[in-house]
Order: C-alpha cells, then structure tokens, then sequence
C-alpha cells in the first residue's frame, strides 16, 4: 500500500493533477477539499455565518456525507444529495476555506480522510494531507502557483462555462483564501518538511502532471512495475 499526498493552495491544480495521477497509478483519488466544500454548502444554506465557529460546530450534527464512486469519479453526498455539480462556486470556496480552520470540523473529517488511506492505495489532495492526515505519506507534493496565475486559470474556467466572472474580484479572494488557509491556527497550509515544492506558475496542466509523475516514480519504485 501507497500513499500520495498532493498539498498546496486553492486554484493551484491539485485536484486534476491528483485524478490524472490516480488514473495513471489506478489508485484510489480522494478530494478532502471536497469534503470541506460540502460542509461549506451546507453552512450556507442554513444561513450560517462564515465566522460563526459556535454554529458551525453545532450543525454537524445534522449532517451526513458519503464518498461516493461512479466510473471513478468522486461524488459528494450531501444527506442523500449528491451535491457534487454545487459545491465549485466561488462562494463555496471561501465557505471551506472558513470551516475548514474549524478544529471540531477537521476532526470530523480526519478519520474517514484516514480510513480511505488505510484501505487503498491513495492519491489524496487537500491543504494539510502530507502534514497532518497523512504525515507518513510515501510521496509528499506541495503544488503551487502564483496569485495570479491561479485567478487568470479560474476566470477563463468561469467565462468558458458562460459564467460571469471579473478577474480582479477572483484574484482577491485568491489572495485572501491563501492568507485565511496559511495563518489559521488548526493545519495551517505549508510544506511538509519532506514534502517536494512544484511551482507551477509557467506549466500546463500535462507539464504539471509529467513533473509530479517523475517525484512519484523516484519515491516509490514500484510504481515503475
């Protein structure tokens, strides 16, 4: 068994560069950020405060989530909804960002996030994987980009979708997620001490993929069988 942690800050690519991993390695892929998202989703159909921590502790008791796979895509289900297609806005986004430095909501999460890693060969990102869910993680990644590289990849995402976007508002909350998630006092987002940095500022999405394929490969050798 393998695990695979891919780290690093929202918009950086993780979550497609860790599905074509898995797809290449035909591990599991599992996307915490999905399962905070979710969380996200329900806190702000309640109503609830981003800032509100008391509230936020006191409605997980109502909920229920399943990781669900369907033609190995991860689908999130949200007290028997699969909210999966709902869970990528912008505003959701900073409502994970907001739970997620919750400490009762990280550790609601944590032992599922474990029990997936236990039971399969994983490829698992998120922002504290290699340094917290999985510190003994065979393969370390922490995938990064600028500010604005990330906010100009999530515009031109929005517009081709025929979604409206205003590329300076993306890069604001770029900028404000990256300071929420790195000085939060619960797992906060940094390396791992043996974790690779991969900056990905001037690659594509395949060059991203052949960089973090070549770390794997010198880490766990029997990937190369």
């Amino acid at each position: 068994m393998y695990q695979i942690a891919v780290d690093g800050p929202s918009g950086a690519g993780k979550s497609t560069v860790a599905k074509m991993i898995a797809e290449e390695l035909d591990c599991v892929y599992v996307d915490t950020g999905a399962m905070y998202r979710t969380i996200g989703l329900y806190a702000s159909r309640n109503g609830i405060d981003k800032t509100d921590t008391e509230a936020i502790c006191r409605m997980l008791d109502g909920i229920s989530f399943e990781i669900r796979y369907y033609d190995g895509v991860q689908h999130m289900i949200l007290n028997g909804e699969d909210v999966t297609g709902l869970i990528r806005t912008q505003e959701i986004s900073m409502y994970a960002s907001a739970v997620s430095s919750v400490p009762e909501v990280r550790e609601f999460l944590i032992m599922p996030q474990r029990k997936f890693a236990e039971e399969n060969n994983v490829v698992m990102d998120g922002r504290d994987i290699g340094t917290v869910i999985l510190p003994e993680a065979d393969v370390k990644i922490f995938l990064t980009s600028s500010p604005e590289a990330r906010a100009r990849r999530r515009y031109i995402e929005l517009l081709s979708k025929g979604q409206e976007a205003d590329y300076d508002t993306i890069l604001a909350q770029t900028i404000e997620r990256d300071l929420n998630d790195s000085t939060r006092a619960v797992a906060p987002l940094k390396p791992a001490e043996d974790a690779v940095t991969l900056d990905n500022t001037e690659l594509d999405i395949q060059q991203t993929f052949d960089a973090a394929l070549e770390i794997i490969k010198s880490k766990v050798p029997e990937v190369n069988a």
